[in-house]
This record gives C-alpha cells, sequence and structure tokens, in this order.
C-alpha cells in the first residue's frame, strides 16, 4: 500500500525482529495516520536530496518490538512518527543531517545516529520542535545525545 509516491506502507512496518520473534508489527488507525503524514515529510526529504532513493530501515515499531531492539519507552517510532534511513547517494548521515537541518522541512526531532538518520514528525496539531541531536554509543551499549551535529 503507498502512503506517498516512493514510500509504501511495507517498508515503513517491516521488521525482521517481529518475525524473528513472531510479533505483530501492524499500525493502528492513529499510528496509521501519522505514517501518511511521516511519509509526506520524508517526499520533502527525497526532494530536498536531489531526488534519490531514501532507504528505511525503521518506521513503525509496535511496544513489543520497540522493547526489543532496545527503543526509548517515549519512541516516536510507537506512534509512526519516525524512521530511521539512510541515502547513501547523496552522502553520509551526517551530510544528510546538515541538508536537513537547513532547510525548511518541518520536523521534531533529527539525530545524527553515525550510520544512519532518524527523522521524526511533530504530533498533530503541534508545532515543529526541530530539534537536531548527535548520538554517541559506548562500548557498553549506552547511547548519550549532544545537541547539534558533530
Amino acid at each position: 500500500m503507498k502512503l506517498s509516491p516512493h514510500f509504501t506502507l511495507e517498508e515503513l512496518t517491516q521488521s525482521e525482529t517481529a518475525t524473528r520473534h513472531g510479533i505483530s508489527n501492524q499500525p493502528g488507525p492513529g499510528e496509521m495516520d501519522n505514517l501518511v503524514r511521516l511519509a509526506d515529510e520524508l517526499e520533502q526529504v527525497r526532494s530536498l536530496l536531489g531526488d534519490l532513493p531514501v532507504l528505511i530501515s525503521s518506521g513503525y515499531r509496535s511496544p513489543g518490538v520497540n522493547r526489543l531492539v532496545g527503543g526509548a519507552a517515549n519512541s516516536d517510532h510507537m506512534s509512526g512518527r519516525a524512521a530511521d534511513f539512510i541515502c547513501p547517494g547523496f552522502g553520509t548521515p551526517l551530510q544528510v543531517c546538515r541538508a536537513i537541518s537547513q532547510s525548511p522541512i518541518r520536523f521534531e526531532q533529527l539525530i545524527m545516529e553515525g550510520t544512519w538518520t532518524h527523522f521524526s514528525v511533530p504530533a498533530l496539531d503541534a508545532g515543529a520542535r526541530r530539534q537536531v541531536l548527535t548520538a554517541h554509543f559506548s562500548s557498553n551499549g549506552r547511547v548519550t545525545y549532544t545537541p547539534g551535529l558533530a
């Protein structure tokens, strides 16, 4: 099912973790509405990045999937408002984040996660916070965040 010209429900809900553990990763009606809004904003991201393919590695996560992957308890992924992606044709995740952060695209959070970009949209009827962070991963698996891009 197409959510927008270049993004499908399948790619924004696919989860190897859900498949491996035999759990559902199907969004409800509220999450579906958010996924459509997310896909619309991702279309703007794709256009900004030269209309090059944006490859989604994680989109919607059911609460069970989110727990299994170690996601934050309040992750925007669980509401269908976030996606992690790469755009190798454009450049590194840092280059992608710089381009998005300097654009007028509406976003809640933009996180340079090392090897991918995390992008989330605001809740319905909320202002865009435009929070930009860099994730830092320690050897013990702990993640910390600093404001701005490294």
